[in-house]
């Protein structure tokens, strides 16, 4: 059942994608179509980062709802910008570009996951929910930070950041395509040798070590991969806390199985349709008058607070 609705979900990004690429294009292959396939390969590259990274990211704590929104590899992002653009201005775009942009960004955020994994764990006493702790409190002060920066910056360097702070594909350039997908498939081949031992500390932390699995390293390792994945995902399109949830939760009820070969497979495949579905919206029904992040935070952050509600209510 399970493998049926995983190649039924597949067949219809398949089909989305063959709609976003072609509809009302004419065949202009040259500008049109060129760059929508260049959003079409944000969209998949980013839907697997944000599927990958929320599902391993809720077996580590056991929660789902949590995202790795809350360690604060956004909230560095949106400070970055914040601080570039208040030292350059406008001319921030002109001086990095945009591949220099995303490159620094991602680094930046690497550096990050780093220095808190190794101040956390160099000791092999720290655990998962102190660094959740850590992560919260760090995402909050560069939060504050980057609404004091936003104070100082002119009205039109503020809709600069602005844009920052939303998902978009359209600032995705090739070489940004190039090195994301080489990033990704990095992880992907680390990631998939450790898919059994993620269905093992689904389980819970004092029964996966019961069956032999070196939780420190596991989850030292796990972070760092997922570290990767929304290093690439929030660099390549921007901040997309709450789809995280969504899609990690609506695979849980598709899929019907906490196996991760079954769960991650099909978690990026929702998460690109949900963007492929999104960007038809903007383009055919709303005329460009919204974005695709105002569609998705509306979607996903409806659907996280009917979560919790849900919740409370449970016994």
């Amino acid at each position: 059942m399970a493998r049926s609705r995983l190649f039924a979900i597949w067949l219809l990004v398949g089909a989305l994608g063959a709609v976003f690429v072609l509809w009302n294009t004419g065949l202009d292959f040259d500008y049109v179509m060129r760059k929508r396939l260049l959003r079409l390969g944000a969209m998949t590259i980013g839907g697997v980062c944000v599927a990958w990274s929320s599902i391993a990211f809720q077996t580590l704590t056991g929660n789902r709802i949590l995202t790795p929104a809350i360690m604060g590899y956004e909230a560095v992002y949106l400070l970055f910008q914040a601080l570039l653009v208040l030292a350059l201005g406008t001319s921030s775009l002109v001086v990095l570009g945009a591949s220099g942009n995303f490159a620094l960004s991602v680094l930046l955020m690497l550096v990050y996951s780093w220095a808190i994994h190794y101040w956390l764990f160099r000791d092999g006493r720290s655990n998962v929910y102190f660094l959740l702790l850590v992560g919260l409190v760090l995402s909050m002060l560069m939060g504050t930070f980057t609404q004091f920066v936003q104070l100082k910056v002119s009205p039109g360097e503020f809709s600069m950041l602005l844009g920052f702070s939303q998902p978009s594909f359209n600032r995705a350039q090739p070489v940004q395509l190039l090195c994301s997908g080489l990033l990704v498939s990095a992880v992907f081949c680390v990631g998939v040798t450790r898919l059994a031992t993620l269905d093992v500390l689904a389980l819970g932390r004092e029964q996966a070590i019961s069956l032999g699995v070196d939780y420190r390293r596991t989850v030292r390792l796990t972070l760092a991969l997922i570290a990767v994945l929304v290093a690439v995902s929030t660099s390549l399109l921007g901040p997309a806390a709450f789809m995280g949830i969504f899609v990690a939760n609506v695979t849980y009820a598709l899929a019907a199985t906490f196996r991760h070969r079954i769960t991650l497979a099909l978690g990026s495949a929702v998460a690109i349709a949900l963007f492929i579905i999104a960007q038809l919206l903007v383009e055919h029904v709303f005329n460009y008058k919204t974005t695709v992040g105002i569609l998705v935070n509306l979607l996903c952050g409806g659907y996280f607070l009917a979560l919790m509600v849900r919740g409370r209510g449970t016994p």
